[in-house]
């Protein structure tokens, strides 16, 4: 048996796992986190967490300071999205979560529906991707034009009989433009199709850069046949992570989202997200994050956060050999490279150089790219200056080659059948395989992420899921390496 540590060795333990991790503060790991730089609201929230961490939003009526919180953050988004006076909304522990429960939420509100299905332009959140794969509900997918935004005649071509929900984004992940969202919902109000807006990373951000006199597309519930929308307070409202907002125009349309069952003999189950159990430190902690910021903070940091997104678009055009992949919206940017340039080794050499920037593999025809989700802590000229010595770098070191041998391989692999022999043999190509036979992590990921490029997305999933069930595989003895 592992005989227990001190607080002491706990605290020291967690400090050295924590080296291996990115950093969540300083503005430089441009994915995944979003860091406002203000240490003072991050200490406070938290405190808010640790003090509210053992609550359980499961029950309102047992703990209503959560209920109350969580009204108050809901009210508050209310003046962003131009929310109804019956506006209502639910607090979930991410995007996914409410992008989720709005399909779901679509569905059950159409049992007269046999097969549903939701119509998303190609650029959509692969959370709804999962919600169909979850719920049973059919995607049906619509290429976007040239310009990366959804074809609103193409989308209200492909609504049928079937279709319970119709998805636009502000912006969409991937190349940061807002879908034309007026458009979309009209078609979809013609046919009684809801219509949902995800702006989990821009719900947050385009309000404000609306009162600042940039050009914003309509998006919100101004555009009238909106009827729900997802913002994630984890993102651009600095929150500690767990905290995103479903919104509903109206009661009406939540209710379907709810789920209760008195079938059994404990007590009456009455559920508002996919959770049960709901820790209220996330609640807390955005509750306590928002009220310290304040509408006038949001709009500072927004306006920083689009300032360094300019600069940095500026920049990255300026670049021999990289080019926006279009003019961001808010403050997401995607660039390729041209020539003999290869993003996905400028990504590593930014990684040297201490800034994390996400790879993005290539798609129906569009090349890879390199993408940055830009907070208010970012420096402009800091990411620049790095930019420009990676790209310098990254040309100097040429492409990553992707052996043929390989590449011939890949193409004869089945993903719905690929097993543990063959995934050995790509952890060899690939330069994970460690030396004692396991997986091993190299310190550079562009071998890795040209490989996958070469794999059909089907492949991708299927090594990417026998990757992470490799690395979330348990040590034979617990604690044995002093985690």
């Amino acid at each position: 048996m592992t005989a227990p540590l001190t607080p002491e060795q706990i605290r020291a333990r967690l400090e050295a796992l924590r080296e291996g991790d990115l950093p969540v503060h300083g503005g430089r790991t441009l994915a995944y986190v979003y860091d406002a730089g203000l240490t003072e609201v991050d200490a406070l929230a938290r405190e808010a967490v640790a003090a509210f961490a053992g609550s359980n939003g499961l029950d309102p009526t047992a703990f209503p300071s959560l209920l109350a919180m969580e009204n108050d953050l809901v009210a508050f988004a209310r003046t962003l999205v131009d929310g109804p006076d019956t506006m209502v909304g639910t607090l979930t522990s991410g995007g996914t979560e409410s992008c989720l429960l709005a399909v779901q939420g679509a569905r059950d509100a159409r049992p007269d529906v046999a097969a549903p299905s939701i119509v998303v332009p190609d650029t959509v959140h692969a959370a709804f991707h999962k919600a169909g794969h979850y719920f049973g509900v059919r995607v049906v997918v619509v290429p976007t034009g040239p310009d990366h935004r959804a074809d609103a005649a193409a989308m209200a071509a492909a609504i049928d009989e079937s279709t319970v929900l119709v998805v636009a984004s502000a912006p969409s992940y991937a190349h940061g433009v807002v879908d034309p969202v007026p458009a979309i919902a009209a078609a979809a109000a013609e046919r009684g199709v809801r219509c949902h807006v995800d702006a989990c990373i821009g719900g947050w951000v385009l309000p404000y850069a609306a009162r600042l006199g940039r050009p914003v597309a309509p998006w919100t519930f101004a555009v009238e046949d909106v009827t729900s929308i997802s913002t994630d307070l984890h993102k651009y409202a600095y929150a500690p992570k767990g905290a995103s907002l479903l919104l509903h125009r109206t009661p009406a349309l939540r209710r379907p989202q709810y789920f209760a069952h008195a079938g059994w003999p404990g007590y009456t189950m009455l559920n508002a997200t996919m959770q049960s159990t709901r820790s209220g430190g996330p609640i807390a902690g955005a509750w306590a994050t928002v009220r310290a910021i304040g509408d006038a903070g949001y709009l500072a940091l927004a306006e920083r956060a689009l300032a360094a997104t300019d600069a940095i678009a500026a920049g990255i055009s300026a670049l021999d050999g990289l080019a926006l992949v279009a003019s961001p919206e808010s403050t997401l940017v995607a660039a390729v490279a041209s020539g003999a340039l290869d993003v996905f080794t400028v990504c590593d050499e930014m990684a040297a150089r201490d800034w994390f920037v996400q790879p993005q593999l290539s798609y129906d025809g569009q090349p890879p790219s390199l993408h940055v989700a830009i907070s208010a802590a970012t420096d402009p000229a800091a990411f620049l200056a790095a930019l420009g010595s990676a790209v310098d770098a990254a040309r100097e070191a040429g492409p990553v080659p992707v052996d043929p041998g390989v590449a011939d391989l890949l193409r004869t692999l089945d993903p719905a059948t690929l097993g543990d022999e063959e995934f050995d043999l790509l952890l060899a190509a690939g330069g994970l395989a460690g030396a004692d036979g396991g997986l091993g992590l190299p310190e550079r990921m562009a071998p890795v992420n040209a490989l996958l490029d070469v794999a059909p997305p089907a492949l991708r999933e299927a090594v990417l899921v026998a990757f992470l069930d490799r690395l979330a595989r348990p040590p034979a003895v617990p604690f044995a390496t002093g985690t």
